[in-house]
């Protein structure tokens, strides 16, 4: 059963990601999101690099959460992170 279209979960990646990760993680994601019925998603990004791939992949998660009518926040992103995110023009989308 899923929960309340209101509640929140909370999920951590860590890196480093390569390419060939991002459709595993995506599906992972999307696994939880359709058994939660989360409308947000709290994304503990601690643990990766400050790279291209993980604002790739960042933004691959945002867009398989509005599938499920969720939105994905990012916690615990590094100053590297909202300044490559903010540099590839993500911005209001990942960082909200």
């Amino acid at each position: 059963m899923a929960a309340s279209p209101t509640s929140t979960i909370t999920f951590a990646i860590w890196g480093p990601i390569e390419r060939d990760d991002l459709p595993g993680l995506s599906a992972r994601v999307c696994v939880l999101l359709a058994r939660s019925g989360a409308s947000l998603a709290l994304c503990d990004v601690t643990g990766v690099a400050a790279d291209a791939v993980t604002v790739d992949a960042l933004a691959r998660l945002q867009l398989a959460a509005r599938r499920y009518r969720c939105r994905i926040r990012l916690r615990g992103a590094s100053d590297g992170l909202r300044d490559l995110i903010a540099f590839m023009g993500l911005e209001e989308v990942l960082l909200e």
